[in-house]
C-alpha cells in the first residue's frame, strides 16, 4: 500500500478514536463524584407557617430579622454572585426570613437589590420571634443570631430538609500538614470571597448531585455514610 495512503488512514484512525478513548476515561468519573456533605438533618420546614416550603427545594436560607435593611451589603452580595446565577434552576429559592416589624422596611431592601429584575425565586417571609428561633435551631452554626434576630451568614438546605455544607473545609496545604479538621456549615454573604468561590461552587455540586441521582448514578446513603466515618476516624486521630 502506497505509504502516503497508510499515513493518511492512520491519521484518520487516530482522529477517530482519540475523542472516543477520552469519553470512555470521563464515564468512570462520573460514578465517582463526591456529594455536598450533609451536615445536619431534619431542618424545621415552615410550610405550616407560611405559604413557601422548603421540601422539594434547594434552598438557600437567610435570617434577615427586625431591620432588614441592616443586611443590605450580605442581600446585594447573594442577590449577585447566587441568585442570578441559579435563579433559572429548577426548584432554586431563596428564603429570607424577617420578622412581622421589618415589612415596612421591605420595600426600601427591594429597591437595593432588584436592580430592575424580577425576584421570582426569592421570597421574604415574615415569622414571629418563637418561629424564628425555631427555625435557625435547628441548623447547625457556630454563631447565634444577633438581637435583631439576623445574621449574615446564610444557609443551604437540600429537598429532604438536610442541611448541606462541608465536613471538611481544610485546604489542601492544611491536609498534607494534618492541620485540625474544621467545618463549613454556613455561608458569610459579607465575604465576597466566601460566596464566590466556596458557596457558588457547592451549590453546583448539589445541583450535579441531584441530575446524577435522576440518572441513577449515585448511592447518597452510601457514600454520605463512608464521608462521615472517614471525617470521624480523622478527627480520632
Amino acid at each position: 500500500m502506497n505509504k502516503k495512503l497508510v499515513k493518511r488512514y492512520s491519521v484518520l484512525i487516530i482522529l477517530f478514536f482519540l475523542p472516543v478513548a477520552f469519553l470512555l476515561m470521563l464515564y468512570p468519573a462520573k460514578h465517582n463524584f463526591i456529594a455536598l456533605d450533609v451536615i445536619k438533618e431534619n431542618v424545621e420546614d415552615i410550610s405550616e407557617i407560611s405559604e413557601f416550603e422548603l421540601k422539594d427545594h434547594i434552598t438557600v436560607l437567610a435570617f434577615f430579622g427586625k431591620t432588614p435593611v441592616q443586611s443590605a451589603t450580605a442581600a446585594s452580595n447573594l442577590k449577585q454572585l447566587i441568585y442570578d446565577k441559579f435563579k433559572g434552576f429548577k426548584k432554586f429559592q431563596i428564603i429570607a426570613v424577617m420578622a412581622p416589624e421589618a415589612e415596612s422596611e421591605l420595600p426600601l431592601l427591594k429597591k437595593e437589590i432588584e436592580s430592575h429584575e424580577d425576584l421570582k425565586y426569592w421570597h421574604f417571609v415574615f415569622l414571629e420571634e418563637d418561629d424564628i428561633l425555631d427555625l435557625f435551631e435547628s441548623l447547625k452554626s457556630d454563631r447565634p443570631l444577633d438581637e435583631s434576630l439576623s445574621t449574615s451568614r446564610v444557609f443551604i438546605v437540600d429537598g429532604d430538609l438536610n442541611q448541606r455544607g462541608r465536613l471538611d473545609d481544610r485546604t489542601e496545604m492544611e491536609r498534607e500538614r494534618n492541620a485540625d479538621v474544621y467545618d463549613l456549615t454556613s455561608y458569610d454573604c459579607v465575604e465576597v470571597a466566601i460566596i464566590k468561590n466556596k458557596m457558588s461552587e457547592d451549590i453546583r455540586v448539589l445541583f450535579t448531585e441531584y441530575r446524577e441521582k435522576r440518572k441513577g448514578n449515585y448511592d447518597s446513603s452510601t457514600r454520605r455514610a463512608n464521608e462521615l466515618k472517614g471525617i470521624t476516624n480523622e478527627q480520632e486521630n
